[in-house]
């Protein structure tokens, strides 16, 4: 008698401007080989549609979520990010994503791992990627997730309810340090960079370096192959000066064109993540280009307009509207951020049980 298939209760959610399925962690394997050809089954990876599992065809949709209670004292939920790629056999557990963590409370509301506190609740997640804790607030009237509300986020059609999101220590979160380079501008492969790391490893660089205006679409940049060939030789030199390695299998650094603002906000960026042009921008890489807007000397300070006052609001235009960031300064150090905070919203969109082939995970 053929073996059935494998049935694995998920919520599907989207978390900001990214989507996927979210696990509890205890309904996986435990050994990370089996884990990983799960979610790569989940997913239906490799293949560029990914047309035999739940992916999106694209890296923003190709993203799993996994949930477990904290495992430290003050953690309420601890949380793993899994990067997956639609034409890849790759796992990549390494980076983090702040969209998908502004899903991580609704999940685990849904599925009764904590409970509701009150009109809000106020849970500190850890993220296991990075070692990063931020405290997540979303809205619990009656007791219940409340998804409908009058946020609006650029990349997501229509509003929802606010989740806030409370950074408590971004820096270096996989690189060493908010600069690893121990410099707020350098000149890497002949081009003046900041390499910087404040929730995401980014480099940052002058779209007019490159000869380009920064004001690109999306198609423009994703078929501009002469560009995408000399950001990857420029990542490749990047990654062992932040001393990330070699970096030619990894997910980051992302790399971060910037020029002048030009719809209003304070800095405008195309981001690739790290081959293809990202849609808008990532919470993270945000974050990061926000804090580099800041620091005297580097190079997303150079063509930015910042506003006046601290905490700094600071808009970071990207191809499809526009994302801000609340950056606090330290006022005994200018160069130190010491709070990030951002306003996400998230969806469930599907609950039930994903189907996995039996020869995946034998019983």
């Amino acid at each position: 008698m053929a073996a059935m298939q494998r049935a694995i209760p998920c919520l599907f959610m989207r978390g900001g401007t990214s989507r996927g399925p979210f696990f509890a962690a205890t309904d996986l394997p435990a050994d990370i080989a089996t884990r990983d050809r799960v979610l790569l089954a989940v997913m239906g990876s490799p293949d560029a549609r990914q047309i035999d599992g739940l992916g999106g065809a694209h890296p923003l949709t190709s993203k799993v979520g996994i949930v477990s209670k904290g495992s430290q004292p003050g953690v309420d939920l601890d949380f793993l990010f899994a990067q997956l790629q639609p034409a890849k056999d790759t796992v990549d557990t390494t980076p983090n994503c702040g969209n998908m963590l502004a899903a991580v409370v609704p999940f685990a509301l849904e599925t009764g791992m904590v409970r509701p506190q009150g009109e809000t609740t106020t849970l500190r997640v850890l993220t296991l990627n990075t070692d990063m804790q931020c405290d997540i607030t979303v809205q619990t009237p009656g007791g219940r997730v409340a998804y409908e509300g009058s946020a609006r986020i650029d990349g997501v059609p229509g509003t929802s309810a606010p989740i806030k999101i409370n950074f408590l220590d971004t820096a270096g979160s996989v690189a060493p340090g908010l600069l690893p380079t121990g410099k707020v501008r350098d000149v890497i492969d002949g081009l003046e960079v900041t390499c910087i790391d404040n929730g995401m490893p980014l480099v940052i660089v002058r779209a007019s370096d490159l000869g380009r205006t920064g004001d690109e679409t999306v198609a423009e940049l994703n078929a501009d192959s002469e560009l995408k060939a000399r950001l990857e030789r420029l990542r490749m030199a990047c990654g062992h000066a932040m001393q990330l390695g070699d970096v030619t299998a990894k997910n980051y650094p992302k790399m971060t064109l910037v020029a002048p603002p030009r719809a209003g906000g304070h800095i405008a960026t195309r981001s690739f993540i790290p081959h293809v042009c990202h849609d808008a921008i990532g919470v993270l890489a945000a974050v990061t280009v926000g804090t580099a807007c800041v620091l005297e000397g580097s190079v997303a300070r150079a063509v930015a307009r910042l506003p006046e006052g601290n905490p700094k609001t600071i808009s970071v235009e990207h191809p499809t509207g526009e994302f801000s960031v609340e950056l606090a300064l330290d006022p005994a150090d200018a160069q130190r951020v010491t709070q990030a905070a951002l306003l996400r919203t998230a969806r469930l969109i599907m609950r039930g049980e994903v189907m996995v082939p039996a020869a995946v995970w034998p019983a």
